[in-house]
């Protein structure tokens, strides 16, 4: 652990894996999220940024729809979107052979799913995606006024809420089942309605549908090579909001602890020399065997009660995804691409992933 100030705030950086699960872990409302901008609030209440009882009541409302049993019946919303996206694919290289993927044509398998599971059209769902992307960072901060300006982009906005909204209510493919669904109160949450209703008008179509790829297990194994090298998160922030005791250390309250994913993942006491190397193999036993002395040192998703609810629903899309498109690509980064991960709240590439698509 290393202590320092920032201004006049006590601040911890936890670089032990045992001590960051027990951060993170806490049931006992000792350790919380750092109390949100005001500012922020704004942007929304949702499970990532609640605490206390109404992070509890939305948690226990949104599980349902997480759960492996759910998951299974998204089944062939994932394949379909997947076929769709490799057709696309297929026709931009059906000349050359080849083509270079830009940043907005790159895995858009989510736009694709949503419009198999909700009955969005892909056009729409692309154009939320885009929109939710576009806006600058330093306009989230200050938040007060500014959304009730009639600008452009305020206005585009507003058209989408209206839009979502709309389709929601009169879904052409769905109305009637939606509307009964919905009023009967008979599923477990507004996405439970929404993947039944895809289940019941898609299935038939379905029921033909195969698919054989790279083992499963060396798809996860790679996928969770990525997720160390590249966690989503590259750090998260808690603070003690009553006297607790981490380790051997007792703390008092208002306690800011750092716990650096990124930094834990490359580390080379938990990962060894090649901590830096792409090394999917590493992850062949497990997660808990794949680091040394089986510590696990592994946090992409969180650890603890606030885990990251949508983890299975990303790893199905990514597994299913890469199995299919390998059987039909092969990828090689353009001379173009340059290396910059960048963080805006998630770490990304800076300036895309230009990469260039060979049919198989």
């Amino acid at each position: 652990m290393s202590f320092f100030w920032i201004g006049t705030k006590p601040t911890l950086i936890i670089l032990d894996p045992e001590l960051m699960k027990e951060v993170l872990s806490d049931k006992h409302g000792r350790i919380q999220k750092p109390p949100r901008n005001p500012h922020i609030k704004l942007l929304s209440n949702g499970l990532s940024s609640l605490q206390g009882e109404k992070w509890v009541k939305q948690r226990k409302l949104i599980s349902p729809a997480s759960h492996q049993e759910k998951l299974k019946g998204m089944t062939p919303a994932f394949l379909t979107s997947c076929i769709e996206l490799i057709e696309k694919w297929k026709k931009k290289t059906y000349s050359q052979g080849y083509c270079e993927l830009d940043r907005g044509m790159i895995f858009k398998t989510s736009p694709l799913m949503l419009s198999h599971l909700t009955a969005f059209e892909v056009p729409q769902t692309i154009k939320v995606s885009n929109w939710s992307n576009s806006i600058p960072t330093a306009s989230l901060f200050n938040l007060t006024s500014y959304r009730f300006i009639p600008t452009k982009e305020n206005k585009r906005r507003m058209n989408l809420d209206k839009e979502i909204s709309s389709k929601l209510k009169r879904s052409d493919r769905g109305e009637k089942l939606l509307h009964w669904k919905v009023e009967s109160r008979s599923v477990d949450d507004l996405l439970g309605i929404l993947l039944q209703y895809s289940r019941e008008s898609s299935q038939a179509d379905m029921n033909n549908l195969k698919t054989t790829g790279m083992p499963i297990d060396q798809v996860t194994m790679i996928l969770y090579e990525v997720l160390r090298l590249y966690p989503p998160l590259v750090q998260q922030i808690r603070y003690t909001c009553k006297t607790t005791k981490l380790g051997d250390i007792t703390l008092p309250a208002g306690v800011q602890l750092i716990l650096p994913i990124l930094l834990i993942h490359h580390d080379r006491e938990f990962w060894g020399d090649d901590a830096e190397d792409f090394r999917p193999e590493r992850f062949s036993e497990g997660i808990s065997k794949a680091s040394k002395d089986q510590k696990v040192a592994f946090f992409p998703f969180q650890w603890g009660p606030r885990i990251c609810i949508g983890q299975n629903f990303a790893m199905i899309e990514a597994k299913m995804a890469l199995a299919m498109i390998l059987q039909h690509f092969s990828f090689q980064l353009s001379p173009s691409y340059a290396h910059a991960p960048n963080t805006i709240i998630t770490l990304q590439p800076q300036h895309g992933a230009q990469t260039i698509l060979h049919a198989q």
